[in-house]
């Protein structure tokens, strides 16, 4: 422990060395400023709380389905949210379903401690990862109910390696595991584990209420027009250099473009190079005529999952670095999808390619390859589309599963 508890501590100072200079460690650092002081100033002693933990926005979505679940089932509890990454924390800081939100302090035995002596939950909840070995170990100390939900464990985790009996240990904390596969399930009995149950992903449940509450958006409705449309979520720039090749080539087709980041250079770029014209969402107005446009760059966020409604067909980025974003939220829709070459951590990725919903792409050529089909096929169109809302459909039912067994 002293190795890792030394590890956390040098994390901690590289943050903030960082934070000279990088805005997202800034905000981290900042965030946790004076931290116990705002919380004891914050939260009820006398009320009753269940703590949900997430790393960012993705296991956010991951966890908000059993948050607003256990807010209209169990309304005699408080709900407390802390995020670890300013990505998740400043986008969500406000979300209504929550009481109290914050980030969660750095993971040593003194802030373990004060954590849970303001905060007093009776319920913990864990989203995917994240094990803080601290805190996962001062929990089984005072003996709170704990639970990691909607998990994935591998045979080369940590957890199965020769140097990971701490890790393993920590596992002992939570009462349920609720995995998201049979494999995780079966490496846990592995470890002596007969404690995880097979509830599958929650972001199933999270994506089907995104798509029952997708809203109209007027200037979305206005640029799509009777044409067919195209959406792109979640780029990177090695995507839209394919895209654009691809727009240029569909001129009858509109294309609508979400960048992951808003990259002022590439944002110019497929202002540029797309030869049949390109506006950005934000700079339109009421007045925009979108005829002689074919291309409209979505420089905002918060809209995306309800764009998603109006597509034909779509394709997720991110595939040619670290791996892909959501292609639940697509999927949802009933659209087929391409995506780059790096998606294998993604269950939900690697099922859809194997029963024929989407399709991972090398190069231009794998790309137009995959499309052309999908443009001129409309039985095949139809057929693909099918695949991928049922695969959604028949993966629902996480949250309940899992709040259940919490009450039980």
């Amino acid at each position: 422990m002293w190795l890792y508890n030394l590890g956390v501590t040098l994390y901690a100072w590289a943050i903030r060395l960082a934070a000279l200079r990088h805005s997202k460690a800034r905000l981290w650092v900042e965030g946790r400023k004076d931290l116990f002081r705002r919380m004891a100033e914050a939260i009820d002693p006398s009320a009753r709380i269940i703590w949900i933990h997430v790393a960012s926005l993705g296991e956010f979505e991951q966890g908000r389905p059993i948050i607003e679940q256990l807010r209209k089932q169990h309304p005699e509890f408080k709900i407390l949210l802390t995020f670890f990454s300013p990505s998740g924390y400043e986008i969500r800081k406000n979300y209504p379903g929550a009481d109290y939100i914050f980030y969660l302090p750095i993971d040593t035995p003194r802030n373990a401690r004060k954590f849970l002596d303001i905060a007093h939950p009776e319920i913990a909840i864990i989203v995917k990862y994240e094990f803080w070995l601290n805190l996962l170990s001062e929990l089984r100390r005072r003996k709170i109910r704990s639970y990691i939900v909607s998990a994935i464990f591998r045979r080369n985790s940590i957890f199965f390696r020769s140097y990971g009996s701490m890790w393993r240990q920590a596992l002992e904390a939570f009462e349920v595991l609720f995995v998201q596969n049979n494999e995780s399930k079966k490496l846990l009995e592995e470890l002596g584990f007969d404690n995880a149950v097979v509830a599958g992903d929650t972001r199933f449940d999270r994506v089907a209420e995104i798509a029952q509450a997708a809203k109209r958006i007027d200037t979305i409705d206005r640029f799509k027009g009777e044409t067919r449309l195209f959406v792109a979520g979640s780029t990177w720039g090695p995507d839209e250099e394919l895209l654009i090749r691809l727009m240029n080539e569909n001129p009858d087709i509109k294309f609508i473009i979400a960048p992951h980041e808003m990259n002022e250079d590439r944002i110019a770029r497929l202002m540029a190079e797309t030869r049949g014209g390109a506006l950005r969402f934000t700079q339109c107005t009421p007045q925009t005529s979108f005829g002689s446009h074919q291309l409209l760059i979505l420089d905002t966020v918060g809209i995306l999952s309800s764009v998603y409604g109006y597509a034909t067909w779509s394709y997720i980025g991110g595939g040619f670095g670290v791996g892909i974003h959501n292609t639940l939220e697509a999927a949802t829709f009933g659209l087929p999808i391409a995506f780059g070459p790096n998606y294998h951590k993604f269950k939900e990725a690697r099922d859809m390619v194997t029963l024929g919903a989407a399709r991972s792409i090398n190069n231009y050529d794998e790309l137009k390859r995959w499309f052309v089909p999908l443009r001129d096929n409309e039985e095949f169109l139809l057929k693909t589309s099918r695949i991928a809302k049922d695969y959604t459909t028949r993966h629902q039912g996480a949250t309940t599963i899992i709040t259940q067994a919490m009450f039980h």
